[in-house]
């Protein structure tokens, strides 16, 4: 897979790199149906423990629609990442158009005790089937 651009953002010393993708063989334009892979890489270059607890998505289409995603954890995991340890998985997102935009935000909790909120980057979902790129 020839995987897109990574976008990045750090928060407290924890960084998120997301790589999207579109997904030709998946998707049915004919359909309204345009689906995306995306590869998350998460970084804990703090000096604590952190653990990832919940996530929350913000995926809007080409029209403006936006869709909240909450959940626990990712993949159905809720992964410790001790200081210096990286994360990493793939997930995915189907759409009615043929661009869109992801963002979002994952709730870690630090050892000893706290919360912090851990931006994820926003990124472009495009395909070849948007005449001009919007996003």
């Amino acid at each position: 897979m020839n995987w897109g651009t990574a976008y990045k953002k750090t928060t407290e010393n924890i960084e998120v790199s997301v790589q999207p993708i579109f997904l030709s063989d998946r998707s049915e334009p004919e359909d309204e149906l345009f689906v995306w892979a995306y590869k998350v890489h998460i970084q804990n270059n703090s000096d604590q423990q952190v653990t990832l607890r919940q996530r929350c998505w913000h995926i809007t289409d080409a029209y403006g629609n936006t869709e909240v995603v909450r959940g626990e954890g990712v993949i159905g995991e809720q992964p410790v990442l001790e200081p210096g340890q990286s994360f990493e998985y793939t997930s995915g997102t189907p759409l009615s158009t043929p661009s869109g935009i992801m963002v979002g935000t994952y709730d870690m909790e630090v050892e000893g005790g706290g919360w912090i909120s851990v931006e994820i980057p926003a990124f472009s979902l495009d395909s070849p089937h948007e005449s001009s790129r919007l996003n």
